[in-house]
């Protein structure tokens, strides 16, 4: 299948990058064809991270946001910057690049799907469920498109009746917007050696959750950020805490990658740190509906 241009990965960027080109095709009056293909089930399927969002490029990509819909319900209120100890929460002078006045504290998922559907209101083709599992390449080397996987391959390794073979899409430009180390855009790196006389990069694991709480514990807008317990002095880590609107609350924990001890668990010091007194409140009686890492 050809196109003028292919874009792998249906996350944020990946999709204001087709809904700008095709915007900018109409300005010029020319026709541009984009096709959009992401490996979850639907667009937002895998984004489950509660968010601040600074809505200026959403300014910019649409000016009548509002008019069209956008999920952005609930404005920042209070931000709070704690350092927790095992039993105190000791409140810091927020830094200024965490004041979140004229943020939104938002679902990016529906964020996304919202997106998805501005997008193919334009013209762009996506499609769902469909992972690209290589990348092409012409004889001289230069990016020619990608590849999906095949579906329908049982666990022992055969075709099943529901067997389709991957498709191969070529494009006069490709784009990957995998997000943070995607399965193809490190091929890219070593192939093309990207990351030569670039700082490295930090890595961390993220675990999130969704929570439902009860209507007296939600405060819509606040956020919250922490550091300090349960991490010892020698770990990098912290979480977030967003509070949505219909009484959801986003949950999460980062640790750093270069964390010393071999027996720590990250998911465990997330738990721990849901039992803190400044913390446990939020969620007393609720329930969580989600999670992932």
């Amino acid at each position: 299948m050809e196109y003028d241009v292919v874009i792998v990965g249906g996350g944020p960027s990946g999709l204001a990058c087709a809904i700008r080109l095709k915007q900018l095709a109409a300005e010029k009056g020319r026709e541009v064809n984009v096709c959009l293909i992401e490996k979850g089930s639907e667009i937002g399927a895998h984004i489950l991270s509660g968010a601040v969002l600074e809505p200026r490029a959403l300014d910019e990509l649409f000016p009548d946001w509002k008019a069209l819909g956008a999920p952005l319900n609930t404005p920042a209120g209070e931000d709070r910057f704690l350092f927790l100890t095992e039993k105190r929460a000791i409140k810091l002078p927020t830094p200024p690049q965490m004041h979140n006045h004229g943020n939104y504290v938002i679902s990016l998922g529906s964020l996304c799907r919202w997106l998805g559907q501005q997008a193919e209101g334009l013209g762009v083709e996506i499609y769902p469920g469909f992972a690209a599992a290589e990348v092409l390449y012409h004889e001289d080397g230069s990016v020619k498109g990608v590849a999906t996987g095949d579906l329908g391959i049982g666990k022992d390794g055969q075709h099943t009746e529901n067997y389709q073979p991957g498709m191969e899409l070529h494009a006069k430009q490709t784009i990957f917007a995998e997000g943070c180390r995607g399965s193809l855009t490190k091929t890219l790196m070593q192939k093309f050696n990207l990351r030569a006389g670039v700082d490295p990069q930090a890595y961390g694991i993220g675990i999130k959750e969704l929570w439902e709480v009860k209507p007296e514990r939600h405060q819509p807008g606040l956020i919250v950020h922490t550091t300090g317990w349960p991490m010892d002095r020698q770990t990098y880590g912290g979480s977030f805490l967003y509070h949505l609107e219909n009484n959801q609350v986003a949950v999460g924990f980062v640790v750093g990658l270069d964390y010393q001890n071999p027996w720590m668990s990250p998911f465990d010091e997330f738990q721990r740190f849901k039992t803190h007194p400044a913390i446990r409140g939020f969620f007393e009686n609720g329930r969580r509906i989600a999670y992932g890492a």
